[in-house]
């Protein structure tokens, strides 16, 4: 009989071995991603020739800021096999907490900031324990959070925005220029650096491997040994953490936390990281995936709108792209168990 060391040494290694197939699928998976990615850039810069500039680039880049940030920490739940929706109105109570620690109660910046950070993660929290102790399923517990979180932004805003005007340096985490002489806000710095973390702690810690273990098979990980209820809280409560940056981005991007904002960040959030590569059933996904992803979303709605597209004939255009999307990955799925 094994002792509990063996199974999780053993879970451990079943969570680093991926087979050579798997490796050249997923980078051609990144590979078609960043193909697609190209082919808009270059459809739109033909397209208009107000596409290509460096002022549209830069807002490009601010607008991927904030849905790539939700969507690095929705990749994580995303290959578990779950799903958070919560995360586009959370983004925005997030800002709200922090506009309300910092202008209405007169808090340090640094706390405010931690405050609206540390919303997101309790967030995170609630959902991963209704998931888990109540059992209720991902869409279901995360649908009822967005709600609870729109409402408690409208509710504690006094559904009125909240202005950082008279509070020096918050406007700059957003839109200071990171690097002298290169347009490069900030935002766009902790976009990366985001990444950077979360590439770490998806492929170099045991959390990232049992991320991966929990979305492949969730009962084999129990059954070695693993308290997998108390990971996919701690999987749950990053995402949140990830949800807390974005508030405050956006928040700081702004200039203001405006209770209003928020729906549909999620939808586009969750089309980046399947853009991505990451499997809707769990298992699979990449950082770097996600992160084009989210080039992939920013670049197609800028374009869209520099071209004029009327907003409804957008909302369709992106709601296609999330359909091939999604067929895209069930048919991944079902070469897969073919092959």
């Amino acid at each position: 009989m094994s002792t509990p060391v063996d199974a999780d040494t053993t879970a451990l290694e079943a969570g680093r071995r991926t087979p050579f197939p798997g490796l050249l699928r997923r980078g051609l998976q990144q590979l078609l991603a960043f193909g697609t990615l190209i082919v808009l850039v270059i459809f739109f810069s033909i397209a208009s020739g107000n596409f290509f500039t460096v002022s549209n680039v830069v807002g490009i880049l601010l607008s991927t800021a904030v849905i790539g940030i939700l969507a690095l920490g929705t990749t994580f739940v995303i290959i578990t096999g779950g799903i958070d929706l919560s995360i586009g109105t959370g983004m925005t109570l997030c800002s709200v907490v922090t506009g309300i620690l910092i202008v209405n109660a007169g808090l340090p910046l640094p706390l405010g900031v931690l405050g609206g950070i540390l919303t997101g993660a309790l967030m995170g929290f609630l959902n991963g324990v209704n998931i888990t102790v109540l059992r209720l399923p991902p869409f279901i517990a995360t649908l009822a959070m967005m709600l609870v979180a729109q409402g408690l932004a409208l509710v504690v805003s006094g559904v009125r925005p909240i202005y950082f005007s008279g509070v020096p340096g918050f406007r700059e985490i957003a839109l200071a220029v990171a690097i002298p002489g290169v347009a490069l806000p900030m935002a766009v710095v902790i976009l990366f650096a985001m990444a950077a973390v979360a590439w770490v702690i998806l492929s170099q810690t045991i959390l990232g491997r049992y991320t991966y273990a929990i979305g492949s098979n969730e009962e084999a990980t129990r059954l070695s040994g693993i308290n997998t209820r108390a990971w996919k809280i701690m999987i749950y409560s990053l995402a949140g953490l990830f949800t807390g940056v974005a508030g405050v981005v956006i928040a700081a991007r702004l200039n203001s936390a405006q209770p209003q904002l928020g729906v549909g960040y999620e939808l586009q959030a969750i089309a980046a990281v399947i853009i991505g590569g990451t499997s809707l059933l769990g298992g699979r996904g990449s950082i770097v995936g996600t992160l084009i992803g989210a080039l992939i979303m920013s670049v197609l709605i800028n374009g869209l709108r520099i071209l004029a597209i009327q907003p409804e004939w957008q909302n369709v255009v992106v709601g296609l792209v999330i359909l091939v999307a999604v067929f895209t990955d069930s048919l991944r799925q079902r070469r897969s168990s073919t092959g």
